[in-house]
């Protein structure tokens, strides 16, 4: 067990390591920062200064492990926009972007779950029919579409929550399904999935030869040895959630990490964007981490050993 969550924390470091050079580069293809900070009248001898300052006239590889070097002390930088802290930034936003993704996690787990148990188990009738057309509405429209339409109806018509900001918890409510009518479908349709194959085991029929009702053997016996590919996609899918912010925050204007990436990168404020990437990198990684370990504990019959 050691040697292998040993084995998957290298990979996860090699990851990380290449996600940030990779985002290092490619920022710098998109103009000079330097550009936008100094005024429309600024001569070459203020741009160079300008420059001098940010540390943007040294060797491109002289930055890159100038940055990388400070991660190791845990320095994200200072913004260049706002000559604060990158960390103090995300400090400020994450708590909004953790209150988005928690309340759309519950609304893709909470009714996902449950919708794919029941479409499984009630198969082939009209119930399972307008289930599955509930779930592939919410998979087939985009997030930003879904963000716009619930802000005319729920905002503008009926006038009952209010159609951005953060100012009261009612806030969260739209921003929250918008960003987790996908996760629902995708987490309706695996559960669906796993529970038909499961109700194909012999254990089932066995159960219903006893005598057993339908909840108690699902609930007792089936959901457990179906939870292994839910589990799979719920490590992938909270991770998309955190992607997915980005949209729904600057559609309701929810002041989390998705609305500073998209400010950092309008500004070409590399440093916070940088920040922000590494942050989703190793929660990413973390997250198949934990789902490693999940199936363990899931599943007695998975064992991990060092060359899995």
């Amino acid at each position: 067990m050691s040697a292998f969550f040993l084995k998957r924390i290298v990979q996860a470091l090699i990851a990380v390591i290449g996600v940030m050079t990779l985002i290092f580069f490619l920022q710098r293809l998109t103009g000079d920062p330097v550009l936008l900070l100094v005024p429309q009248n600024a001569t070459q001898a203020d741009i160079a200064a300008m420059r001098e300052t940010l540390g943007f006239n040294r060797p491109l590889a002289v930055q890159y492990l100038d940055y990388m070097g400070g991660l190791l002390t845990f320095d994200f930088g200072r913004s260049y926009v706002q000559n604060i802290p990158v960390w103090d930034l995300i400090a400020s936003r994450l708590p909004y972007t953790l209150m988005l993704a928690g309340g759309a996690l519950v609304v893709a787990f909470g009714i996902g779950i449950p919708l794919g148990v029941l479409m499984a188990v009630r198969r082939g009738k009209p119930e399972a029919k307008v289930m599955m057309g509930f779930v592939l509405a919410g998979q087939s429209m985009p997030t930003f579409w879904s963000a716009i339409l619930m802000i005319m109806v729920f905002a503008v018509w009926l006038g009952w929550l209010p159609p951005s900001g953060a100012r009261t918890n009612a806030s969260l409510i739209m921003p929250s399904i918008a960003l987790g009518l996908l996760s629902m479908a995708t987490f309706a349709r695996v559960a669906r999935t796993a529970v038909l194959d499961e109700l194909e085991k012999d254990y089932v029929r066995t159960g219903h030869a006893k005598g057993l009702p339908m909840r108690r053997i699902v609930m007792r016996h089936l959901l457990r040895n179906a939870a292994i590919p839910v589990v799979t996609v719920a490590a992938l899918e909270i991770a998309n959630l955190l992607a997915g912010a980005v949209i729904v925050e600057t559609v309701f204007a929810w002041p989390g990490l998705g609305q500073l990436t998209v400010q950092a990168i309008n500004a070409r404020d590399f440093m916070v964007v940088q920040g922000v990437v590494l942050l989703g990198a190793i929660t990413a990684i973390t997250l198949n981490l934990i789902a490693d370990l999940l199936y363990s504990l899931i599943d007695p019959r998975i064992r991990m050993e060092a060359g899995a």
